[in-house]
């Protein structure tokens, strides 16, 4: 699925259709967010997270590397935001209790920068691909898991 952004009040609506189609799995629900810097990314898991109720300020977990939100929506009670970007490799995601966060079906994590640690990553995760078009808009390419 592919959508343009004009701007923010566009991404936060782009945001919540994708949080409305998404349901609670077998295992945690996992999106990977791709983008250069500047993309959107956390733009987007700020609005998701506005729109599953989080009255919380969601701010970048770079320097953190995870932040962790409780919430109450379709079979989810967390939600998990991780940014890769200064991670070596996967075997750093794990030291962060990666195998446990991704165990619990309760789990719904959003991660940034995935291709740093995609070995660590399920195979089936959805993509979110956000890239910036002429104009100052952002396209936003969706592939659900």
């Amino acid at each position: 699925m592919l959508k343009i952004s004009k701007n923010t009040k566009e991404t936060k609506q782009i945001a919540k259709d994708f949080i409305l189609k998404l349901r609670s799995q077998n295992k945690a629900t996992i999106v990977g967010l791709y983008g250069d810097l500047g993309a959107g990314k956390t733009t987007f898991v700020s609005a998701v997270a506005k729109s599953l109720g989080v009255k919380r300020k969601v701010a970048s977990p770079t320097f953190i590397i995870m932040k962790k939100y409780p919430l109450a929506y379709f079979g989810f009670k967390y939600l998990y935001h991780i940014d890769a970007y200064r991670l070596k490799n996967e075997k750093e995601l794990l030291h962060l209790g990666w195998k446990e966060i991704i165990s619990k079906q309760e789990h719904l994590v959003f991660i940034e920068w995935p291709e740093r640690v995609l070995k660590a990553l399920p195979k089936k995760h959805s993509k979110i691909e956000i890239v910036h078009t002429e104009g100052g808009y952002r396209k936003f390419r969706i592939k659900r898991a």
